[in-house]
Order: structure tokens, then sequence, then C-alpha cells
């Protein structure tokens, strides 16, 4: 990676064996690799695959894609890379501009200036956002991704009347299941935190992790204790844990607060991390707490 979402690939040889990751590669990027004497092991996520099909037919049907993701995550700049005209909105307040845009127009250079890097060459807000269509990246809310289809639907409404709706707006369920259901888990955790009497959830996934990451703002965010690691050895033997807090910023802090209580926690992890990381994790704990008893 070279940043800005591009890569280096001079160190790609003929004969080389290249494998496309689960959130996928460019238009531009496959059509390269296909030219080249290289074999490419293709291990896209069928539900990123989805979403490509999603705005395919975005484009087949004029409309201009609205994808719900950071526009500087891989998969959210590989699904770009099959649109035509798009426009990316990261969050629900971005989406409130973008239906504002759509209902009352603006001052359309403050716009643009905010979106500069999350739009398609050339883009026109009053031409682009007459019909649209929603897509996501996959590994994002889908709650927050529903709410901004209702919200764009209903500025469609404003805009075009009831009876027209279907003639500007198009949504589709691209959200990953495993994702989903993660986000779900947690958030029932969450909600049964006191009658559990939870003293933490611990989160397990990369770092660079866009999945694993919102798995630990839905705790975090009900000020519940929770750790995000990327492998066991995070939990130190001295009873400290290394961890990514929901800014990114990674620290070292004391673990387990009370070693002489039975620890009540609540886990999960992220869609491609490996059951093996999990289990090493928690062996880790098991350790600590087994040492604990030794020394008493």
């Amino acid at each position: 990676k070279l940043g800005e979402g591009k890569k280096d690939f001079s160190k790609i040889n003929d004969g080389d064996v290249v494998i496309l990751p689960a959130f996928g590669a460019s238009y531009e990027e496959m059509d390269m690799l296909n030219k080249r004497n290289v074999e490419v092991v293709d291990t896209t996520c069928p539900w990123v695959s989805k979403v490509w099909n999603t705005v395919d037919m975005h484009q087949r049907k004029g409309l201009t894609s609205v994808i719900h993701g950071k526009y500087g995550h891989e998969e959210t700049i590989a699904t770009a890379s099959f649109c035509e005209d798009y426009i990316c909105v990261k969050d629900m307040k971005e989406a409130e501009m973008v239906a504002d845009y759509i209902v009352n127009g603006g001052d359309k250079e403050a716009f643009l200036k905010h979106f500069e890097k999350a739009t398609s060459k050339g883009f026109d807000p009053d031409v682009h956002l007459k019909n649209v269509g929603l897509a996501n990246q996959t590994t994002m809310y889908k709650k927050e991704t529903k709410a901004i289809g209702q919200l764009l639907q209903k500025a469609m409404m404003k805009k075009y009347g009831p009876a027209e709706v279907d003639q500007h707006y198009a949504e589709f369920d691209t959200i990953c299941d495993a994702t989903q259901e993660r986000q779900d888990a947690v958030t029932e955790l969450v909600e049964n935190a006191e009658e559990l009497g939870l003293d933490f959830i611990l989160v397990i996934g990369g770092f660079d992790s866009s999945n694993t990451a919102h798995l630990l703002e839905i705790p975090q965010l009900a000020g519940i204790r929770s750790f995000h690691i990327n492998r066991a050895d995070c939990i130190g033997a001295d009873n400290t844990i290394r961890h990514r807090k929901v800014n990114g910023e990674i620290v070292t802090e004391p673990f387990l607060l009370d070693m002489d209580k039975d620890v009540v926690m609540g886990v999960t992890s992220g869609a491609s991390t490996p059951d093996a990381a999990v289990q090493d994790s928690l062996s880790q704990i098991f350790l600590l707490k087994q040492l604990q008893k030794e020394k008493n």
C-alpha cells in the first residue's frame, strides 16, 4: 500500500501467484492482473460481489450510486471502480447533506468541496442526484445503512412525490450476513450487560479491520468496558492488555481488575478472524487466572 488507495505492483513478476483479498480489488487492478502472466486466486467475498452487481445494475438503469462507506477503504475503492457516477457517504450526517441537496439544492461549490475525494470524476449534484441507488461497504452498520436508505427515499418523495419515487430511488440489501450477525450479538450482550454481570467485552480481529472496529464501537458507545485486540499476545502475563481504542490509538493498560473474582466476559471476533485466534486469546486469559490461583 502506498496510501491514498494506491498500491505498488512493481514486485509482481511473471509466474507469480496473486491473491485477491476478501474485500476485492478494483476493476483497473483486476484488468491489469489479467493482462499479465500471473495466476490470480480470487478470494473476494460473495457479499462484496453482490454489491458490485448492485452498482452495475445502478449504472445500467442510469442511477448514481450512493455508497455508504469510507471512501479510502479498499472495499469501497473497489466498489466505486465499477461505477460511472457515485458519491460516498460515511455516516448519517453526510447522508443528510446529500438528502438536503436533493430536496433543496444549495451551495454546489461547498458541497463538492466537502465530497471532493468521495465522488466520481465530473460529479455534478444538480445532475447526478436526480436518480440514485443505495449500495454499501459490507462491513458498515446495517441499521445505519437502512436509516440512510429511508432518508434518501423520503427525500425523493419530497422532491418528486410518492408516485414517482421508484423512478428516482432504488435499494438492495447488501450487508454481509457474517457482519450483521456479529453486530446483533454484541448489541444483545450490551443490552443485557447488567443482568449478565459482564466485566468486559473482548473483540478479536485485525486492527485495520473495519468490521471489527465497528464491533468495538457498540459497547464503547454504551459505556461498557471493552477491548479490541488483534492476537493473543496482546494479553500480557503481567495482567496488562494492549488494545486498539475507537479512535485508532493503541494503548496498554491493566486488564483484569480483580484477579480473585470469577470473570464474566463477552467475546466476539471480526468476520474474517480465524477461530484459532479466538481460542488462543481465551487460553491466555485462562492462563492468567490459573497463575493467580497458584499464587494463592
